[in-house]
């Protein structure tokens, strides 16, 4: 087997970058077992990467088949977005058949291949007039073509035909897509936040959130293009990737896409940052009400990729006449359900009452009302996203409790509770979504079950998870109120599961379930605890199943990562804001520490941990 990919191909570092050509630059952070905690940063090195600029090499006189199929392949990795040199190595006929944006298989290393079989006379390209040349990997990970990623294992084999062509060799057959190493796939690649509405279902009457829930669904588009941002509105015009698609809404009319009249861009931003969107006669007669809507979805979306702030969003007619244009002072911020308060909660040591961080120092004080009484005795704790109720479970992990955050208030004992004998088979931590639905499993193990309460109290609602293989240990639901991680125990190794909410029913007699889970595991790993970081990201806290140690690890909702840390510490939880400004917080040998972007490590007092966000 040979490796392709021998020849050189000329790059370019530094220039200016388009809109959207911007790494995604996903961090790590280390927590050491002795010594001072620290911030790890690795995003120079990505920074550097996303500046290489390659160029294919068209192929030469007298190639091999091997060698043409080498040089395919390494054209593809190029910036041509219409893959221009790679094309030179098919023939005429197949160059206008073959579709390279149909699908990516995205390899841990490059492609290798033998010799090629001669198709003719057998074994090896011995004047015969075609040869086909295998190709194999081990797969790392599939981009479909609504530019969905989704990781991947396994060994990948395929062939690639080629015929002479007067004394050349050309490739007249091939599978639709690209074939990428790892490290091109992120060089060339980059996740971009598409916005949909969330689809509430019966709830959404309750909540009056269905208007204005916007849900995050990324997918990879090709950077360093000079029309990246008509990349970015083609995609979000295509729809959401059949994963999220069941749980949200579009404000895109069927068969929209941009309007190709005329020689200018069907997107354009101007100097002072308003940006308008020109569609196809398919959305001229779009009505005012669902035009806003798809302006809220084009704002966030562009907004995610652009480094000034917005002033305004257009969608015009195919005539270029106007339909609507919403003012940034209306636009939807994907965090809108995330709630404004920035406050960073935890429970005290001794008392196991919960705590406040003040401001952005290092001290805390109780919290008002009985949840920051000396005799609270919470095991765990979730604030709700107003940050005015708290619901807790005790520490013998049986009873939850709910009540407001003020003085002389008093909780209330729900409904729901737990006959484990053991807290850790007890009530897990609850998590609050946007709609003020409190979220909890019972992980008692002769009746594991996912709860869903109203307000956090009444009679709790028995949650379906008809995929679910072993034990939900501890769950966080997102503000959207229509995606959920799990942390599944199966046979002592935990999992990460990200599931979508499925609302039915009426609203007097609701159905909850949580279906499609998706694993997003790091590879060899044990998770210990999740938090949402971002519209699109998680925190994970996981262990090496072999004895390596701990990592705090950031991960997309689509299951990417950012590379692993191999010498962690001891950290017990990690917490996050769905508001990516606000620092990362862990709790580490009795103690719970927060990381300001710009220094390190700071630790709290008095002494705690289970920290938590409001969610």
């Amino acid at each position: 087997m040979r490796v392709l990919g021998g020849r050189a191909l000329r790059s370019l570092r530094g220039g200016a970058l388009p809109l959207g050509a911007a790494l995604l630059l996903a961090g790590c952070a280390s927590m050491p077992s002795s010594g001072e905690v620290r911030k790890v940063d690795n995003g120079q090195q990505a920074d550097a990467d996303a500046q290489v600029r390659v160029f294919g090499i068209p192929p030469h006189a007298g190639e091999t088949p091997a060698e043409i199929v080498s040089g395919f392949f390494e054209a593809t990795t190029s910036g041509e977005p219409d893959f221009a040199t790679a094309k030179k190595y098919l023939t005429p006929t197949f160059k206008n058949q073959w579709d390279p944006l149909a699908k990516i298989t995205v390899l841990a290393s490059g492609p290798q291949s033998d010799g090629g079989t001669d198709a003719d006379t057998g074994p090896g390209p011995k004047g015969g007039t075609s040869t086909v040349v295998a190709v194999s990997g081990m797969t790392a990970a599939k981009v479909d073509a609504k530019h969905a990623y989704q990781p991947a294992d396994g060994t990948f084999h395929t062939s690639v035909h080629l015929v002479k062509q007067g004394t050349e060799w050309r490739i007249d057959r091939l599978d639709d897509g690209l074939i990428l190493s790892a490290s091109d796939f992120r060089r060339i690649y980059h996740s971009v936040n598409m916005y949909y509405f969330a689809d509430l279902g019966p709830d959404a009457r309750r909540s009056g959130a269905s208007q204005q829930t916007l849900v995050a669904d990324p997918v990879y588009l090709r950077q360093q293009q000079t029309d990246s941002l008509t990349s970015i509105v083609s995609a979000l015009l295509d729809g959401p990737t059949n994963w999220l698609a069941p749980v949200v809404d579009t404000a895109v009319p069927p068969r929209a896409q941009l309007s190709s009249k005329g020689t200018g861009p069907g997107v354009t931003v101007d100097d002072s940052q308003h940006l308008r969107v020109r569609l196809s006669s398919a959305a001229d007669r779009l009505g005012h009400e669902q035009c806003m809507r798809l302006a809220a979805q084009l704002f966030a979306t562009v907004q995610g990729q652009a480094s000034a702030k917005l002033a305004s969003a257009e969608v015009q007619r195919d005539d270029g006449a106007t339909i609507c244009s919403l003012p940034s002072s209306q636009a939807l911020a994907p965090t809108n359900l995330v709630g404004t308060g920035a406050g960073r909660y935890f429970i005290g040591a001794e008392q196991h009452q919960l705590y406040e961080l003040v401001g952005e120092g290092t001290s805390a004080n109780p919290v008002r009302g009985p949840f920051g009484s000396d005799k609270a005795d919470l095991a765990s704790v979730a604030v709700r996203r107003d940050e005015q109720v708290a619901a807790g479970v005790k520490t013998d992990g049986r009873h939850l409790v709910v009540g407001p955050l003020v003085d002389g208030a008093t909780w209330q004992v729900s409904q729901l509770a737990s006959t484990a004998q053991d807290p850790k088979n007890g009530l897990s931590a609850p998590s609050w979504d946007g709609l003020d639905d409190l979220w909890v499993a019972d992980r008692n193990p002769a009746v594991s079950r996912l709860y869903v309460l109203h307000n956090g109290v009444g009679t709790p609602t028995q949650v379906d998870v008809p995929m679910l293989d072993g034990r939900v240990e501890s769950l966080r639901v997102a503000s959207d109120g229509v995606r959920m991680v799990l942390v599944v125990d199966h046979d002592g190794v935990k999992t990460l599961q990200l599931g979508l909410i499925r609302r039915g029913g009426t609203a007097d007699k609701p159905q909850f379930s949580v279906t499609d889970l998706r694993d997003l595991t790091p590879t060899g790993e044990t998770v210990s605890s999740v938090s949402w970081a971002g519209a699109s990201r998680l925190v994970v806290l996981g262990t090496d199943i072999g004895g390596g140690g701990q990592q705090i690890q950031y991960v997309s909702t689509d299951g990417s990562a950012a590379p692993a840390l191999e010498s962690i510490g001891e950290a017990v939880s990690v917490a996050a804001s769905e508001d990516p400004s606000r620092p990362l917080l862990a709790s580490y040998n009795g103690s719970v520490y927060w990381l300001p972007d710009d220094s390190n490590w700071k630790r709290a007092n008095p002494k705690g941990g289970s920290p938590v966000y409001p969610g």
